[in-house]
């Protein structure tokens, strides 16, 4: 299982992708897609008040500990 070890963030601070523990630099989306067929362990999706998909660490309540990836 792949673990979420990094982010980049846009000029706003919203997320736009993620690094994994196997090196992969994903997409905010492909990273959604991954969380729900089980490749990335460690993160649910859950569906914030405008009912879209958003990202939540199981444990942590958000990624603002997490390195940027470059």
């Amino acid at each position: 299982m792949e673990k979420i070890i990094a982010v980049e963030r846009n000029h706003l601070g919203d997320i736009i992708s993620f690094k994994t523990s196997n090196g992969r630099v994903i997409s905010y989306r492909k990273a959604l897609l991954d969380i729900e067929t089980g490749v990335i362990d460690g993160v649910e999706v859950v569906e914030n008040e405008r009912k879209e998909e958003d990202l939540s660490f199981s444990i942590i309540d958000n990624f603002d500990n997490y390195p940027p990836i470059y």
